[in-house]
């Protein structure tokens, strides 16, 4: 049997990667961080334990790489939604719609994440993040951003901030709220994206 090509390995290898990020993704959000084990993952993604720290330095940094794989892909299929729009301000309307969608469908998930990145490994710029990061820059350029670099450090700044409002234990924000918010600081008509209701919420609900 000949050697496998380089092009084939590398391909198994992300594969393999994959299977890792996905597996962690459906674990934590089934039971939690600390109920997670480094094996379980590895045990639902059919790879050797080994494999995980070959990949990944920590449980932290798994984590967040596959909730940044998760918010890519969201992403991305919210923007090529039927019907694809060109759009500037539709996409970016679809965007806010995905992050905040992840945060309401998702919140143990998204909670974990979110403190992971507030503790000391902090966040972290691993392929998946870039990947996302590519995609809300070239989302505020289309927007007509005459700086998408900073205007999309300051998108992911807000929408953070929405992420956790939506999370916070006891003092939760309505995820409506919040997107109007967005939308009238990023001047975007309500019925952009996937709008939760006919109308914004009035002032103060």
């Amino acid at each position: 049997m000949s050697p496998r090509s380089a092009s084939v390995n590398e391909e198994l290898r992300r594969r393999s990667r994959e299977r890792l990020l996905q597996a962690t993704v459906e674990l934590i959000d089934e039971r939690g961080y600390e109920a997670t084990t480094l094996a379980d993952i590895a045990c639902r993604a059919g790879a050797a334990r080994g494999l995980v720290s070959y990949y990944f330095p920590g449980k932290r940094q798994l984590l967040q790489s596959a909730v940044h794989r998760l918010m890519h892909m969201e992403l991305a299929a919210a923007l090529e939604r039927e019907p694809v729009s060109p759009d500037g301000r539709e996409r970016l309307a679809r965007a806010i719609d995905a992050v905040l969608g992840l945060a309401r469908d998702r919140p143990r998930l998204m909670r974990t994440h979110m403190a992971g990145i507030l503790q000391s490994e902090g966040f972290i710029q691993c392929p998946e993040q870039q990947r996302l990061a590519a995609l809300l820059r070239d989302t505020v350029e289309r927007y007509g951003s005459a700086d998408p670099e900073t205007d999309y450090r300051l998108l992911r700044a807000l929408m953070m901030g929405a992420v956790v409002a939506i999370l916070l234990p006891g003092a939760p924000m309505p995820p409506e709220r919040l997107r109007a918010e967005l939308f009238q600081r990023y001047g975007l008509d309500w019925r952009l994206g996937r709008p939760p209701g006919a109308q914004p919420p009035p002032p103060g609900v």
